[in-house]
């Protein structure tokens, strides 16, 4: 009936909008509306008038409108009409509704969402029920349209208010001839100025003389709460609270009976800062609630769990100036991809130097060193020659240059001391470095007859100061100098003297020359020399003369001569000149490039060509072979060797500040500056993801440890708002990390050194013009090395640098980088402890579970055994004390992550960071770890108190059980999230009870998630693989918006193949995994239509990945010793603060020994605690203690009261023994009167109080108390018996409780 009813009332709603789009509009008048067109029975008048309405006013500028109906379903139908009516497509529409309307109810965060909207203009017609009139904060409106009346004074009031502008224009719906709503809107509007009068009448003093309110006040913002409000915010805090589909945290209310009136004890969920709170006596129930809500609710913001305008925040006030101001800019997911230009650090050693070039200097002497792989390739040395020394790192460079087919030249540098320049020599040295820059990067300037060197006016703006020079070896031993020679032959050449004064013809003899295009050279001139051929505009380094051939010899079927006369169109006018052995002058090529995964072979000879003399025009002579080959590794070579000068500099920063820098190298931090656009060997990204999972774990313990009143959403909120990008870019840019990063491809043509001065002058007038938002010139390297970086690019440097510390300095070395940074991650040995001793509270729980079957299943022995205990409560479990599992779950988390990303790192060296983050996220997601709870059996020692949980655990198991066969013949049903929680829970308890010892968390993961690190059965997310399917093969996929509808979410997955459309629908009541479950079949069918992932999967990349021990990373700092009784480390470091997750008693803690029994007791409001689902068999007998006589000799009813007073109110026995049984969860103390004595006038009264015990061995105890003159006497007199037993039987603190 139910599906019939629901496409009914899609049937009449899309009928009806086509109808009303059919010519609404009337032809002649765009801004009315034809009503003729419409006709019963699809609407009715009342909807014709409100369209006609808002037809009228939808051209108005800046026009918003609140329509309000009574009834739900009114809201959602003229929403659903208006919103797909064309004629009023100006007006955007939404309908609003209450949170509690039912099963088409909205949630809070959706009307929220409305109402921003609304506010934004985004939406500037809302269709809205009462809930719109007062509670939120929507703003005034042009127009307000009462659709239907409202139904008392306040409400015709409120939604009136909503149109206070100037203009507003308010406007309610009468039918026509009803003369009983034309009197009910008359009096609505008397009874506003009856009401309006009264309140001009009234002065302040009669407003607020008799109201005793009590209020709390924030001085900093003026903030308030009041006891009006206390209860609501304290729901609303409440509401605020981690929660799940199975479990809904709400405060609970006790009353108790006291001397001077009735108290209200708060108990908060399992998961809020503290437990519960007393209120002051009071002379009612409601009176009493309220001022407890506002006890709750200061102490909540003392606590730092509110924020300074009294509200639920993410994460805490307390101390929170340093680490979330930077969170502000979190508003926008798109900041962080932004670029801004900053300037790229020049190494100081190589900046240009103050001396000048004609005077004598001392240079320091590196010989670069080539090893080619293989080495069947000769190259001319070569030395560098700086003024100052290398670092000593510097000198150690060792880099692989990367030349085309998978050849390879090692290269690395050694200081042979220093040299003296004279004034002749310095100018040489830089003009031979002038022309090789030439020829290797601006050859067109030698196609010309003469060339330049030298000129002064290039030496202005030099970016760097270094000469290289060839160098030889001397005939024996070691000893090595320049080659000046070849540096003055280089330099002698015709095409740098002056063309007037050089000879036409040489005097050469005829067997010792060659005439070439443009004059007669030697032979020794023209071997080893550099030519020009124009006629295919190319340069080329002449390797040996051919004697043997020449241009009459024979070529491919015919003669050179007749070749080049049919190609080029030449007649060579010598043919009888030998030809000449030519190598091609190649294009520089950025050599850092790893070039080895792009080829497959290798070409192991050279390339040569023969050329007739007479068309080649002379360079440069004694410009060899060899000497091009090694001429055109050193900008690649020199591009490595300023990068890691700059990294060296970064080590000194950091080295001035902590000596732990000393512990990482040069290189590493290289690595961790280096981004995968350099396109080099090395990159950030695998830095990057150990170190990002390394900083959200001691960032993770940091909090836990450090605010412990915070929930599991708040911690998780302000580790993100230190670890985020925005956070991280901040301190990045404090620390000045960007002018580091090195983060473009080395660009051959952008090279700068001196001889190749930088020609882009930059500075504050120039460099808008020069570098333009477009990034047209992103490339464009200016004298400032000005460079475009994201703001994530310089976020991830933090990460990366992390991850570079922790693997080459460890724990320790991360640490002091990161209180270098900025984030503080250390925390005290108390902290701990007091974390430890809290857990004792959760011992009350070893009934429910089997603690030490579960210690024998995990192979850890806990010292402290309240912490597994909470970390297998489910916080639908409130019949205890203590805590429920989700910080644990937080903590543990973060560990987990970290352990794993360490697993992988060392596992698999050769893995890329996206495939080491793909099997990360594998290994820890939520059905991974659901897997392992089943497999591992730990999911039984859960402690619930949820029907639907119970069943969804069972139903999940079952399906995990099923045969492989079985499996794919059913719906995989949902992941209870519980189960992987109580696997990062259980986690976090080892950590915390081993004093952070890693070492014995990583034996214990490595245990628990064998199975799932085997990824012998990986699934990759369904939604991403359908996504990177689709783009794979450019299909189109379409993801429409879930449907509500009977409680679950109706999703469909659609992709157009060819303009057909293949879909999958599914439904569930979590949106995402119906989303799952419909892509999971839509890649079935994709698969089956045989369209495939073209790049090897993730399964096939680990089976053919190297695989080595895996080890954990940085691990060097010291566990924090941990006993099993902490009471002495906390005394010894004064530790006295009260424990705030305690439920406690005037101050008092109050610790039950023995077990928790269910218990029916009686709480506020609809709040009941109910049977928990954990069956414990009852193996004990029931024992009976009778307490006759029930004090000691010598203890009086005076000095019992007198010891019994607590510090805040006046108790007394009696309602001290019914909070004593509320806290302990035993049933309610019976009172009972046993006997009436004496005559009438002096009647005595005995009265027997049973208080049931639940424990290891379950007591019934029962206490008589002396006859008494009153009835109150008597009960009071049998509750302090009852209380002496509990005391002496250890179930109340004897040094706490006097009796």
């Amino acid at each position: 009936m139910n599906n019939n009813s629901t496409r009914f009332k899609h049937h009449y709603l899309n009928k009806a909008i086509s109808v009303l789009n059919c010519n609404i509009l009337d032809g002649t008048h765009d801004d009315s509306f034809n009503l003729e067109m419409l006709k019963e029975p699809f609407f009715s008048n009342k909807i014709v008038v409100l369209i006609n309405i808002l037809s009228r006013y939808r051209l108005e500028e800046k026009m918003k409108c609140i329509v309000f109906v009574k009834r739900i379903t009114v809201a959602r139908a003229i929403a659903d009409i208006l919103q797909n009516l064309k004629g009023l497509d100006l007006w955007k529409c939404e309908f609003l509704v209450g949170r509690h309307s039912g099963p088409k109810n909205m949630s809070r965060q959706k009307m929220d969402a409305i109402v921003e909207n609304f506010s934004s203009g985004e939406v500037n017609l809302l269709i809205a029920t009462s809930v719109g009139e007062e509670g939120l904060d929507i703003q005034t409106c042009c127009l307000v349209v009462r659709f239907d009346l409202p139904e008392t004074v306040a409400s015709f009031i409120q939604s009136r208010g909503r149109a206070r502008m100037t203009n507003s224009k308010y406007v309610v719906l009468l039918e026509r001839g009803n003369h009983s709503q034309e009197k009910l809107l008359n009096d609505y509007i008397d009874g506003e100025g009856i009401m309006n009068g009264e309140i001009d009448l009234r002065t302040s003093n009669d407003v607020f003389d008799h109201l005793e309110e009590k209020s709390y006040r924030v001085e900093k913002t003026g903030a308030s709460i009041s006891t009006a409000c206390s209860v609501s915010l304290l729901h609303r805090y409440c509401y605020n609270l981690p929660k799940d589909m199975f479990f809904n945290p709400s405060p609970a209310f006790i009353y108790i009976d006291d001397t001077e009136g009735i108290i209200c004890r708060v108990i908060l969920p399992p998961n809020a800062a503290f437990r519960q709170v007393d209120g002051q006596p009071c002379q009612s129930n409601d009176e009493a609630k309220r001022d407890a809500c506002l006890e709750a609710y200061v102490k909540l913001y003392e606590l730092g769990a509110l924020t300074d305008f009294l509200l639920p925040g993410s994460g805490s006030r307390k101390n929170s100036a340093s680490t979330i101001n930077g969170s502000a800019n979190n508003s926008h997911d798109d900041e962080s991809l932004r670029e801004e230009l900053h300037e790229m650090l020049i190494p100081t050693i190589l900046k240009p130097s103050t001396c000048k070039l004609d005077c004598p200097l001392n240079l320091h002497f590196y010989y670069i060193q080539f090893f080619p792989i293989p080495a069947d390739r000769h190259y001319r040395i070569f030395g560098l020659f700086v003024i100052n020394p290398l670092p000593m790192e510097a000198e150690k460079l060792e880099v692989d240059l990367h030349l085309a087919r998978g050849r390879i030249v090692k290269a690395g540098m050694k200081h042979l001391g220093t040299i003296s320049f004279d004034e002749e020599q310095m100018m040489l040295g830089r003009n031979f470095q002038e022309m090789f820059l030439k020829v290797l990067l601006d050859r067109s300037e030698f196609t010309v007859s003469h060339v330049m060197l030298g000129n002064n006016e290039t030496l202005l703006f030099n970016s760097t100061f270094y000469l290289l020079l060839p160098i030889k070896q001397e005939l024996y031993g070691d000893i090595f100098m320049i080659d000046w020679p070849t540096v003055k032959r280089c330099l002698s050449s015709p095409v740098f003297k002056d063309p007037t004064g050089v000879s036409v013809h040489g005097s050469y003899l005829p067997d010792e020359s060659l005439r070439l295009l443009d004059n007669m050279y030697s032979k020794t001139d023209v071997v080893g020399s550099l030519i020009f051929a124009p006629h295919i505009n190319t340069f080329f380094v002449i390797d040996v003369i051919l004697n043997e051939l020449n241009a009459r010899s024979e070529y491919d079927g015919a003669t050179y001569e007749d070749h080049y006369k049919e190609r080029f169109g030449i007649k060579l006018s010598h043919p009888e000149q030998p030809l000449l052995h030519a190598k091609q002058l190649c294009n520089l090529h950025n050599l850092l490039h790893d070039r080895l995964r792009e080829t497959t072979g290798r070409e192991l000879m050279e390339h040569f060509v023969e050329l007739p003399p007479e068309l080649c025009s002379l360079k440069i002579i004694g410009f060899s072979k060899d000497m091009c080959s090694s001429l055109s590794l050193l900008p690649s070579l020199m591009c490595r060797l300023e990068n890691l000068l700059v990294a060296i500099e970064l080590k000194d920063v950091m080295l001035s500040s902590f000596s732990e820098a000393s512990q990482i190298s040069a290189s590493g931090i290289l690595e961790a500056l280096t981004t995968e656009r350099c396109l080099e060997r090395i990159s950030l990204e695998r830095f990057e993801v150990l170190g990002d999972a390394f900083l959200k774990y001691v960032v993770g313990r940091h909090n836990f440890l450090t605010y412990e009143e915070l929930d599991e959403g708040q911690l998780t909120s302000r580790r993100s708002a230190i670890v985020n990008n925005s956070h991280l870019y901040e301190l990045s840019i404090k620390r000045n990390l960007q002018v580091y990063i090195r983060d473009q491809h080395f660009e051959p043509t952008q090279f700068i050194a001196l001889g190749r001065p930088c020609k882009v002058v930059c500075n504050a007038d120039t460099e808008v013009n020069i570098h333009t938002d477009s990034r047209e010139n992103c490339n464009l390297r200016c004298t400032k090395s000005h460079h475009w970086l994201h703001r994530k690019t310089i976020a991830d440097a933090v990460e990366s640098l992390v991850g570079a510390f922790l693997v080459e300095g460890g724990f320790k070395a991360a640490f002091a980088f990161l209180f270098w940074v900025g984030i503080d991650v250390d925390y005290k040995d108390s902290s701990l402890y007091r974390v430890l001793d809290a857990s004792s509270i959760n011992l009350s729980l070893t009934s429910h579970t089997n603690v030490d079957e579960l210690e024998e299943l995990i192979g850890y022995n806990f010292k402290h055994k309240g912490l597994i205990l909470e970390a297998f409560v489910h916080p639908s479990f409130n019949k205890h004390s203590g805590g429920c599992y989700q910080k644990l779950e937080f903590l543990g988390d973060a560990v987990l992550e970290y352990l794993i990303t360490s697993y992988l790192y060392s596992a698999y060296p050769d893995l890329k960071p996206g495939q080491i983050t793909d099997l990360k996220s594998l290994a820890v997601s939520n059905n991974s770890l659901a897997y392992v709870a089943v497999q591992k059996g730990i999911h039984k020692y859960l402690i619930k108190d949820s029907n639907y949980l119970s069943t969804a655990v069972n139903k999940f198991e079952n399906y995990i059980r099923l045969p492989n066969s079985e499996k794919d013949l059913v719906e995989e049903p949902a992941c209870p999230k519980v189960l992987g929680d109580i696997v990062e829970s259980c986690v976090a308890a080892v950590l915390l009870d081993s004093g952070f010892n890693l070492k014995c968390v990583w034996t214990l993961v490595l245990m628990l998630l064998e199975p799932v690190l085997s990824f012998s059965d990986m699934h990759m997310n369904p939604m991403r693989e359908i996504r990177e399917l689709c783009q794979c093969h450019e299909l189109e996929l379409g993801l429409p918006k879930p449907m509500k509808a009977d409680g679950e979410y109706h999703v469909k997955v659609e992709v157009n193949i060819n303009s057909q459309v293949i879909s999958s629908a599914a439904a569930n009541r979590n949106s995402k995994v119906a989303r799952k479950f419909a892509a999971q079949e839509t890649l079935s069918k994709l698969k089956n239509y045989g369209y495939t992932h073209k790049n090897k999967s993730l399964e096939e990349i680990l089976r053919d990945a190297r695989k080595k021990e895996p080890e954990l990373l940085g691990y060097n700092e010291e566990p924090i010793k941990v006993e099993a009784d902490v009471s002495a480390e906390i005394n010894n470091l004064k530790i006295g603060k009260e424990r705030d997750a305690n439920i406690s008693f005037q101050n008092t803690e109050i610790f039950i020994r023995g077990t928790l029994r269910t218990s029916s007791q009686r709480t506020a409001g609809d709040t009941m605690f109910s049977k928990d689902d954990v069956s414990i068999e009852r193996n004990n007998q029931l024992k009976v203690a009778k307490q006759n006589g029930c004090l000691p000799k010598g203890t009086t009813q005076k000095n019992i009261k007198k010891e019994y007073h607590g510090h805040m109110v006046n108790k007394t026995a009696k309602s001290f023994l019914f909070e004593v049984c509320a806290v302990s969860y035993w049933k309610p103390p019976e009172f009972e009167l046993c006997k009436e004595e004496g005559p009438s006038h002096l009647r005595r009264f005995t009265y027997k109080v049973t208080v049931q015990i639940s424990g290891p061995s379950e007591t019934l105890l029962e206490c008589y108390s002396d006859a008494q003159l009153q009835k109150k006497a008597a009960q009071e007199h049998a509750a302090q018996g009852a209380l002496w037993y509990l005391k002496q039987h250890g179930y109340l603190p004897k040094d706490e409780v006097h009796v």
